[in-house]
């Protein structure tokens, strides 16, 4: 088995083998150390030795040893005050032989809650969430996130202090509080999407490991919940937004806007499943934001070209977001397709309206869309500025390069 096909069964076994030791022993801190641990084994071992009969029970195993090990150092140190913890039957007796399969109970659902837990920031239940559910290494989300080792590792580590001081249980939410965790749950996997699909900081538009993750773990939650509508949104919007990847960078990794974008170029294999995966949910689902996201990408998807896409509809589909999930993105969206309706002054007005919302006030995006709807509206000399006032708040490489080329081309045509 290849490295890479080892580290795509590793993400998918991690949240199960994490799953059966916090089931066991409770401890969510030191059993994720100890998973951790042993996928870095594994990941060292398989691609040499090969990979076990039953890899799941190898890393249980692995993973048990490593808390046994852990407990004993611990009972070394601290005597009697552990010893009750420590004793060997409380442990070595519930794992399996390296040759025997786990039962099948797949708890990664349980994880995501646990991950997505209120007592904890958003960065913080994206951190954990990598870590605990995708498997990711410290030192990969830190690479994905451009900050330095240790200060992801601190941020993991107080995220599993904060969980386990505020008391979280390894079950799943009463129904009562279900939807909230569930929408906090797919807030992190579209963040974790987003940021690798549009990297915020950095020299690279893409962070492939994050959106590929992103869309692993969505896949996870729809085979998990197949019944509810904006799960099968969030995994559709993600395939559809993912399938433009190819089409948006140019040969020396500068941005290509949607209207400019070779269209062959679009992924058709992720395409298909998502206007599939979005058109059956809105057959039985009452519509929420994710679905009606994925509705817009999706009639982008199906248009020939930017020229004959159903700009209407789109317009149509933005109001309805903008009713059950107002937010100044949105607004900011709408804009832009309300200008290819009704011209850019009618965008350019509907933008003004995000001018005092502390939200958007300053952000480059806003500046963005403004410079595109004055460059179509024959403003060039505010366009220009708007493109260069962009430029300077992004802190995005290929965003800043595009928009100063932008803003240059302006210039050059007075």
């Amino acid at each position: 088995m290849t490295e890479r096909a080892v580290e795509d069964l590793l993400r998918t076994l991690a949240p199960q083998v994490l799953g059966v030791l916090v089931r066991r022993h409770g401890q969510f801190y030191a059993c994720e150390d100890a998973v951790q641990e042993a996928l870095l084994a594994a990941a060292t071992q398989w691609p040499a030795q090969g990979v076990p009969e039953h890899p799941r029970s190898w890393l249980v195993t692995v993973a048990t040893r490593r808390l046994t090990d852990e407990w004993r150092s611990e009972r070394a140190r601290r005597d009697r005050e552990v010893a009750v913890a420590v004793r060997e039957p409380a442990y070595a007796a519930a794992a399996p032989a390296a040759d025997e399969e786990p039962p099948a109970e797949d708890d990664t659902l349980k994880l995501l809650f646990l991950c997505c837990h209120p007592a904890l920031t958003g960065s913080a239940q994206v951190a954990l969430t990598l870590r605990a559910v995708g498997g990711l290494s410290t030192a990969e989300i830190a690479r994905a996130y451009l900050v330095p080792e240790a200060t992801m590792s601190q941020r993991i580590r107080r995220a599993k202090q904060r969980v386990e001081a505020a008391g979280a249980r390894f079950v799943l939410p009463s129904p009562a509080d279900r939807d909230d965790r569930l929408r906090a749950v797919l807030r992190v996997l579209y963040l974790i999407f987003n940021e690798g699909y549009t990297a915020s900081s950095g020299d690279e538009l893409h962070r492939a490991e994050l959106t590929r993750e992103a869309i692993r773990l969505a896949r996870e939650l729809h085979r998990l919940l197949p019944e509810d509508g904006e799960v099968a949104g969030l995994l559709a919007l993600m395939l559809l937004t993912d399938s433009h990847r190819a089409a948006r960078t140019g040969p020396g990794g500068e941005l290509i806007p949607l209207a400019e974008q070779d269209r062959s170029r679009w992924d058709r294999a992720e395409i298909a499943p998502g206007v599939a995966l979005v058109t059956e949910a809105l057959t039985w689902s009452a519509p929420g934001p994710y679905q009606v996201q994925a509705a817009i990408a999706a009639v982008h998807a199906e248009a020939p070209s930017a020229a004959e896409t159903d700009w209407p509809q789109i317009v149509a589909l933005y109001r309805v977001l903008a009713r059950i999930a107002p937010n100044p993105m949105v607004t900011l969206n709408q804009a832009a397709a309300v200008a290819m309706v009704d011209g850019p002054r009618a965008g350019l007005a509907l933008l003004a309206s995000l001018d005092a919302d502390d939200r958007t006030a300053g952000h480059h995006r806003l500046a963005a869309v403004r410079a595109h709807l004055l460059e179509l509206a024959g403003e060039r000399a505010a366009a220009r500025a708007a493109y260069l006032a962009a430029a300077r708040a992004t802190t995005s490489r290929p965003e800043q390069r595009y928009l100063e080329v932008r803003a240059a081309r302006l210039a050059a045509d007075r």
